[in-house]
């Protein structure tokens, strides 16, 4: 892989190379909400192994995607109930991620599991790229088991020359990783636990 192109997140040409290193099957790194973020096409095989290699993750961990509007759910989740949607609509943009049942036609590497997880991010750079390239498969821009990079020279540290693209986008606001909420069965269950509490989501049903 070629050296790592950087590109800070206000120059006018950084969302349209994005877009284009993803289309070519490649790897980019850019800041979310909580921590940077290393991504690539989710509807690509090859561009998902790049993810597991470059970050020596384990493959029994599934790869959530990040979407950039609600309407991108479609081609992700096999189905959204009333209750995931409500939810969503309140939480979304934020740091929260939701497990639901998988679309069967996306590839088996992104998730080994029948369920995938899905976040839309609360930063309006990320937003912006993510209506531009699509949903991505997107996980912490580091090396498994390291620190979570906040700002693009952490990204740097431990993943210059592994990846296409770093757009540079300062510090990011938060440090902590989402939650990480399952909603496939009848019992909301918190997988993980960040910035959105159980009692968060809860008060959303109270008067129901």
């Amino acid at each position: 892989m070629p050296n790592t192109k950087v590109m800070t997140t206000d120059t006018l040409q950084s969302i349209a190379a994005a877009k284009q290193i993803v289309q070519q099957g490649g790897l980019i790194a850019f800041p979310t909400d909580t921590v940077y973020g290393v991504a690539a096409d989710p509807f690509s095989p090859s561009a998902i192994q790049k993810i597991f290699s470059t970050k020596e993750r384990s493959k029994e961990k599934a790869l959530p995607v990040l979407i950039g509007d609600l309407s991108q759910l479609a081609g992700l989740a096999l189905f959204v109930s009333d209750r995931v949607r409500k939810i969503a609509e309140a939480f979304w943009p934020g740091a929260l991620t939701l497990i639901l049942p998988k679309n069967s036609k996306l590839p088996h590497n992104l998730s080994p599991y029948p369920t995938i997880g899905i976040r839309m991010p609360d930063l309006d750079f990320t937003l912006k790229l993510l209506r531009e390239t699509g949903p991505l498969a997107a996980t912490s821009a580091n090396i498994s088991g390291e620190p979570n990079p906040t700002t693009a020279d952490e990204v740097l540290k431990q993943l210059s020359g592994r990846i296409d693209l770093l757009l540079d986008g300062g510090s990011t606001p938060g440090s902590q990783a989402s939650t990480v909420l399952d909603a496939t069965g009848s019992e909301l269950k918190i997988l993980r636990q960040g910035p959105i509490t159980l009692s968060d989501l809860n008060k959303l049903f109270e008067k129901e």
